[in-house]
């Protein structure tokens, strides 16, 4: 059922109101406002990549429009980490201001201005850390350690006259993780203490039972399957992922195996986080991509991008035989990432693409090759019972993850009356701890589609997929303009429809009869003689084919 739409209305006094921009119902373009006294503040700006019914498109990004004429009164831009879908939009919405303050951790500003250079964008910047608490206008803002899967993540919790809100980021309570920086529980009791008045939290795994599993035991296996690799290793993971790299980098040590970052996300990515210190990369283990196609097939593990079947990205590439790594019999293929719903064709593709040329392929499925970076429905439960918020909206997940995520909250004693589970553009107010929906504004998908951002349509993307599943056809028809003659065609021209033309023989006679009819009958300009003949061809293709192409009727009057 589709979302009723309504109005807000006009934001009272001692009122905070919440805006999720993106990130509800879809994993990815992560993006919420906060609103008090006139100032806005935006924690997150990430991007959401496409699925096979997109075709074309780059990017898809949150839905600037509640903001954008209210640019001024930003004061700015909380990061919680390093992730696309966090901090991918980003250069999009500095393109409308470009001195927007920009407010997160070492790492996470270290990718974001990386990013920004691309865009030829300075932006203005400030480092905060767990532990440290600042402001931004109205905003009172105290930032949590978290634990992820990149290093430097943060919640932040907003206090404002109309009480405090906890924004989690992603996040997951592994107690062993690699760079010994835990989620801070305290932080998060304390402020329970202090009573939190609505808490939005990471959603992602709210459906899966138990605690995610620790990160360091992906290591023993990544370290088991590389052992056993009779050639090269190709290991794919997200190119911001710190973590699964160093595992990959120590592996590589113990198995005397050099290795080369692939991609240009990360080679980028592991530099700065090398340059920071927060890879740590044993001497003499990396060499660049030309000596590493160079080494013995068992000396080298290449690292790469691509482990959501991405087309343009480096392991579709070696599926396709398009990189000048040339995949082949005895190569191990690690996909050490896990898989975001709405990819799993393109990932399944470059499986069996791979499969086919001889490579063993290693994944989620078949080995403990990979662990998420979300909290699961034990950790949430755990935070709800610390928390204990007044109210939740749950945020960052599909509907079935901020259902699920709901349903923990209100099995710890949340008031179900107290907890929304919304679409993007859901307006929740809050004041004196009581928080309620007050509107629903109509939040579009905005595309990046090459050098153009929201150009593009879903009517544009409807007739993409029409001509790539159906084909088109073209008719041209030159008709006397006084009598309704035709004088020249109709010539007919189809693509990824018939490769035979005579298959068209048939229906040049209806257009014909169709077109001396519809004169006969009083129609005499050029648009409605196209929607004779669109009509004629659709109802043609339509019972002699089962078909539905595009159809273009040039109609020319002489």
């Amino acid at each position: 059922m589709a979302t009723e739409l309504f109005d807000p209305p006009a934001l009272a006094a001692g009122t905070l109101r919440v805006i999720p921009l993106g990130g509800l119902g879809e994993i990815g373009r992560n993006m919420t406002a906060y609103e008090y006294d006139g100032k806005i503040l935006i924690v997150d700006c990430g991007v959401l990549f496409p699925e096979e019914h997109q075709p074309g498109v780059d990017l898809i990004l949150p839905d600037f429009t509640p903001i954008q004429s209210r640019l001024d009164d930003i004061v700015g831009v909380v990061l919680t980490h390093g992730h696309e879908d966090h901090i991918g939009a980003v250069p999009y919405l500095l393109r409308l201001r470009k001195d927007l303050p920009l407010m997160g951790s070492r790492l996470t500003l270290a990718l974001v201005e990386a990013k920004l250079k691309e865009h030829k964008i300075a932006p203005v910047t400030r480092v905060v850390k767990e532990g440290q608490t600042d402001k931004l206008g109205p905003f009172e803002l105290e930032f949590v350690a978290v634990n992820h899967s990149i290093p430097d993540a943060l919640a932040v919790a907003i206090t404002t006259p109309a009480g405090v809100v906890l924004h989690t980021g992603d996040f997951k309570m592994d107690q062993l993780p690699l760079d010994g920086r835990i989620t801070d529980l305290r932080a998060f009791a304390r402020l329970g203490e202090r009573g939190v008045d609505l808490f939005l939290p990471d959603s992602t795994n709210a459906d899966v039972p138990g605690f995610t599993p620790l990160e360091r035991d992906i290591g023993p296996v990544l370290a088991n399957v590389i052992a056993r690799a009779r050639k090269r290793v190709i290991v794919a993971s997200f190119s911001s992922h710190v973590h699964r790299v160093q595992q990959v980098l120590d592996a590589a040590v113990a198995n005397q195996r050099h290795v080369a970052f692939v991609g240009r996300s990360m080679v980028r990515n592991m530099g700065i986080a090398a340059d920071l210190g927060y890879l740590h990369v044993p001497a003499g283990v990396l060499v660049d991509l030309k000596t590493a196609i160079d080494l013995p097939d068992d000396r080298v593990v290449f690292m790469s991008t691509g482990s959501q079947g991405e087309p343009m990205a480096v392991l579709a590439r070696m599926s396709n035989q398009d990189h000048q790594i040339e995949v082949g019999e005895g190569d191990t293929v690690i996909l050490a990432s896990s898989l975001i719903p709405g990819n799993e064709n393109a990932v399944y593709r470059v499986i069996n693409g791979l499969t086919k040329l001889g490579a063993t392929v290693v994944h989620k499925g078949n080995a403990k090759v990979h662990t998420s970076g979300h909290a699961a429905a034990g950790e949430l439960l755990y935070c709800f019972n610390i928390i204990r918020p007044k109210n939740v909206l749950p945020v960052h997940g599909e509907a079935r993850h901020l259902r699920a995520a709901a349903d923990l909250a209100i099995e710890t004693g949340v008031p179900a009356a107290h907890v929304f589970v919304g679409d993007n553009g859901i307006v929740v107010d809050l004041k004196d701890g009581v928080a309620s929906v007050v509107g629903q504004l109509d939040i579009g998908f905005v595309y990046v589609d090459g050098s153009t951002v929201g150009e593009i349509t879903d009517a544009d993307l409807k007739d993409r997929r029409i001509l790539a599943e159906e084909g088109f056809i073209s008719i041209f028809v030159a008709i006397d303009s006084q009598t309704g003659r035709v004088i020249v065609g109709p010539e007919i021209q189809a693509r990824g429809f018939a490769e035979d033309e005579s298959v068209f023989d048939s229906v040049k006679p209806q257009i014909l009869a169709a077109l001396t009819e519809a004169a006969r009958s009083g129609t005499h300009d050029q648009h409605g003689f196209q929607q004779v003949v669109r009509r004629t061809v659709g109802r043609w293709v339509n019972t002699q084919h089962r078909r539905r192409p595009m159809i273009i009727p040039v109609v020319i009057e002489a």
